[in-house]
């Protein structure tokens, strides 16, 4: 017994072509393509979170042994390091 049940989900007239179109090419029905669609865009997110949060901790890494070399090596930078850091972020990001 299916445990399916219908979702009803509005789409304007061109996605709606462009949906038709694809399904014709793949041989399958529209539904079939919106749920292939759908599984596709949720199984992702899934890995985009695990990449995501691999890059920041790579990020984080580097941004502790950098800190540690110029403590080391370059004491005498630090602060200018900091400040040209925030100018560029507030330049580039708006933070």
């Amino acid at each position: 017994m299916s445990t399916s049940r219908p979702f009803t989900v509005r789409v304007d007239g061109d996605l709606r072509v462009r949906i038709e179109e694809q399904a014709a090419k793949l041989e399958c029905s529209p539904s079939d393509l919106v749920r292939r669609a759908i599984e596709q865009h949720l199984d992702g997110l899934k890995l985009l979170h695990g990449s995501k949060r691999r890059h920041l901790r790579v990020t984080e890494y580097m941004q502790v042994a950098l800190d540690a070399i110029i403590r080391k090596d370059h004491p005498e930078m630090r602060d200018t390091l900091v400040l040209e850091t925030d100018r560029r972020m507030k330049l580039h990001h708006g933070a």
